[in-house]
């Protein structure tokens, strides 16, 4: 599966327009891992818990766009965007998204 950020793909064409894919997790905020993050946004540096959070949260929510697209027998994700949002306190979403097609040949 070719993914990317473009609306084209270099040295391919776009035989079909097959509509949007998505992949979205929503996160919440570990007790203990909370404890550190307070202690570390207290004396400054990076949140490691909470990097490691939404890194694995963003691999979780490709992987769903990935087989979002692949229901629909799409051999590409083009204009692929991720974002965040905020769901309730201590509750986060990761939405990655793009538009699935099918190319020529």
């Amino acid at each position: 599966m070719i993914v990317v950020t473009t609306e084209t793909i270099e040295g391919k064409k776009i035989a079909e327009t097959l509509g949007l894919v998505k992949g979205s997790v929503i996160r919440a905020k570990h007790i203990g891992k909370d404890i550190a993050a307070v202690l570390r946004h207290v004396v400054g540096g990076e949140i490691k818990e909470y990097t490691e959070m939404m890194d694995d949260s963003r691999d979780i929510a490709f992987k769903r766009m990935i087989k979002d697209a692949e229901g629909l027998d799409a051999d590409a994700i083009v204009g692929v965007r991720f974002t965040t949002s905020m769901v309730m306190a201590g509750a986060s979403e990761i939405l990655v998204y793009g538009t699935a097609v099918k190319l020529e040949g």
